[in-house]
């Protein structure tokens, strides 16, 4: 197993810039029939590991708010694209990311 970096001097973000990030969500957070239904919104906090070649892994919801948005938010992270890994004296390493992913109704 290898260590996990909780500190180091550029965390890892997304391979993609946070303009094309938030267009990645757009296409691929569908908001769930259920929730709308229950008038459900609020904001799901994920967590998960970005390994040293980008790749994620561990996905967990540490909260969620129901009616399928905690799925739908573990699932828009398992399938994003590769993040740039965190980096630490120079050489890529293993971090956690914790992110937000809010369900808003308009």
């Amino acid at each position: 197993q290898q260590y996990l970096h909780t500190e180091y001097r550029r965390k890892s973000t997304m391979y993609i810039r946070d303009r094309a990030w938030y267009s990645y969500l757009k296409q691929n957070l569908n908001y769930p029939s259920q929730a709308l239904r229950m008038g459900i919104e609020g904001t799901v906090i994920v967590r998960f590991i970005v390994n040293t070649d980008g790749s994620i892994q561990n996905v967990e919801v540490l909260r969620g708010i129901g009616g399928g948005c905690d799925e739908i938010a573990k699932n828009v992270i398992e399938n994003s694209p590769n993040w740039n890994p965190g980096i630490s004296k120079d050489r890529p390493v293993r971090s956690r990311m914790t992110m937000p992913i809010r369900f808003r109704l308009d």
